[in-house]
């Protein structure tokens, strides 16, 4: 027998015992396995993600990763680990993330050395933006120096994948396969941080995979961090969070994305300051949408309630927010802010303001500890401030009827389609509300979709709708949507995503039906980057390069795949929702096709309420900026 069939047969014998025993860990209590082996980097590799709970795999195999693909196929036969083929690094780069970020499964994303790796790590800019933790392991290039491999970075320097991957998050080259138990340890505390996680990049080189490290301690492989919730020990800094509050009466909680896991302490906050709450475009149902509190997302693109409560506050208590345009207007949301609370548990976003008490930990903790603080308190002089609250109910009445006729809005004759068709606002409230009816979660995509979407969803709770406002990259949401084909528990979702969104990654249909995907894809077809055209008119009077002429039959398209069903969603409301309704008595994934409007009819757009350091709006964007000393 060659030394690499009898290696190939240990391995295997490894893989059937783990598989026994439920487990690595429970094969080395039950002495299945011998606690020191001799394995190869790739092995030892999926062995130790194994050891941290990761055993899926998204993978696009090339010529640097064919050792990896060896290992994975005999743990995958033993029904140890599963990997997933793709068709497009992009995308399972987003399914990963997505896998994570809905249903908290960590999986490692593999592709070879040079394009492949690049495009997944261009993918990984929406985990790095959004804060979710997973792994990517990419082929190098060779440690000998022998020459140029193929596909590297063409330049005489070492270690450039490493350094690139290295500048999006945290990256670590195998160049010693010894260093694996290293690597692993510091793939793990960026990976499952447990308030700042994002991607962490394995650099495989070519002739390090095979190679053995013998006597490899199973029992030293790093596990997963765990960490407890940490609170506040100053009560100082508490007793000065609770004297701010009792000062003012016009307070509003803006809640961020790191709000999402604690809907239930930010709802009871607001009622103890007797505030309102402004939500990120990623925090959706942190409080429902007819909770009297809730003033809807405010921001760059923001709402009429929304953006009134954060300009018009003299208190302003982050909860779990960065300091991003989309959440404060590139810092000139605030125009009244007279003081800040600041609940996170980074330093950086915990302390950006200025005048800030700032809370650090855990949110929920520090949320319970600031609640028990203001419980002892005396209670302030001034009575709550009804007058802010009505003030804030009588915009949200305001926004609610804009709402309402957006919605209502009849199709309007479209140049494009030579006829009348649904307004963006109208399209997406009608899917959105068939996705609530039917328990489904929605993914948006980004550009006019997910800006008007973020306005019309009306979420009740936390988890409803994932909206990839990190990044907004393209394409994302048909991405990730492919998470729910590979989740232990999946559950139905709704992808909506415009005609350049979808076109990004149309190999996503194949990957769906190959993996079982049960699902919905809505094309709302305006023909145009809209959200781009929508800016250049406002800015500039007239919009350029961000449209197209050429007619696409996205039924056809999606049709001419093998099991998936597409059907057109019509030019009028009733027309889709009988649309949707077909779409979804599919058994497996459907894609509905929507031409809608677009023009400078308002009825078209939902609006923007605030403005950002974004074309000729920088320098008055910059000027308030500077006047502001928040």
């Amino acid at each position: 027998m060659s030394e690499h069939s009898k290696h190939r047969v240990e391995m295997e014998q490894r893989a059937a015992a783990i598989a026994l025993a439920g487990g690595l860990s429970q094969a080395l209590e039950r002495e299945a396995l011998a606690p020191r082996l001799d394995l190869s980097l790739s092995e030892a590799l999926v062995l130790g993600l194994l050891h941290q709970g990761v055993r899926k795999y998204l993978a696009v195999f090339g010529h640097g990763s064919t050792e990896l693909a060896e290992v994975l196929r005999v743990y995958d036969g033993a029904g140890v680990t599963r990997t997933f083929n793709f068709r497009n690094e992009v995308a399972m780069a987003h399914a990963a993330t997505a896998l994570r970020w809905q249903y908290g499964e960590t999986s490692a994303v593999v592709t070879s050395i040079g394009p492949g790796a690049l495009q997944a790590l261009a993918g990984s800019l929406a985990s790095a933006s959004n804060g979710v933790g997973v792994y990517h392991i990419y082929g190098d290039e060779t440690t000998h120096g022998e020459g140029y491999n193929m596909q590297q970075v063409p330049k005489r320097e070492q270690g450039l994948f490493g350094r690139l991957a290295a500048v999006m998050g945290e990256s670590y080259v195998l160049h010693t396969p010894p260093a694996l138990r290293d690597a692993l340890r510091r793939g793990t505390a960026r990976v499952h941080h447990p308030y700042r996680a994002g991607p962490f990049y394995l650099l495989l080189p070519l002739n390090m995979q095979a190679v053995v490290i013998e006597g490899f301690n199973l029992a030293a492989l790093p596990e997963r961090t765990s960490v407890p919730r940490s609170a506040v020990y100053d009560q100082g800094a508490l007793d000065q969070a609770v004297r701010k509050i009792q000062r003012h009466r016009r307070i509003v909680i803006k809640a961020g994305g790191g709000a999402r896991r604690y809907a239930g302490e930010v709802r009871r906050l607001a009622e103890a300051v007797d505030g309102v709450v402004a939500l990120s475009p990623g925090a959706l149902g942190v409080l429902a949408d007819d909770d009297p509190r809730n003033m809807h997302v405010g921001g760059t693109k923001g709402s009429i309630s929304g953006n009134h409560a954060m300009a018009n506050a003299d208190l302003l208590i982050a909860v779990g927010s960065r300091a991003v345009c989309q959440a404060d207007c590139s810092g000139i949301g605030y125009e009244r802010v007279e003081a800040v609370i600041n609940i996170n548990a980074d330093l950086a976003d915990a302390t950006h303001y200025n005048r800030t008490t700032a809370l650090i930990g855990d949110i929920g903790a520090v949320i319970e500890q600031l609640l028990e603080a203001l419980g002892r308190a005396a209670p302030p002089d001034a009575g709550p401030s009804r007058a802010w609250l009505e003030d804030c109910a009588a915009r949200k009445q305001e926004w609610r009827r804009l709402k309402a006729a957006r919605f209502a809005a009849e199709p309007i004759n479209d140049p494009v389609w030579q006829r009348p068709a649904l307004t963006q606002p109208a399209a997406i409230h009608i899917v959105a509300a068939f996705a609530k009816a039917v328990g489904a979660v929605k993914y948006f995509d980004a550009g006019d979709v997910q800006a008007n979407g973020f306005q019309v969803v009306e979420d009740d709770e936390p988890g409803q709708t994932f909206t990839e406002t990190g990044a907004s990259y393209m394409g994302f949401a048909m991405s990730g949507l492919l998470a729910s084909a590979l989740a232990d528990r999946p559950q139905y979702g709704v992808a909506f995503s415009g005609d350049g969104s979808f076109m990004m990654n149309p190999s996503v249909l194949i990957d769906a039906v190959e993996y079982g995907l049960k699902g919905m894809i809505v094309i709302f077809d305006n023909r145009r980057m809209a959200a781009i055209s929508a800016l250049q008119q406002v800015q500039y009077g007239a919009g350029f390069g961000a449209n197209d002429s050429v007619a696409v039959d996205y039924v056809s398209l999606a049709n001419a795949v093998s099991g998936v069903m597409a059907v057109f969603g019509g030019f009028d409301a009733e027309s889709l929702r009988a649309a949707l309704a077909r779409a979804h008595g599919h058994d497996g994934l459907s894609v509905v096709h929507v031409p809608v409007y677009w023009g400078h009819d308002p009825l078209a757009s939902m609006g923007a309420y605030g403005k950002w350091n974004v074309g000729n709006w920088c320098a008055d964007v910059q000027e308030r900026y500077m006047a502001q000393d928040l």
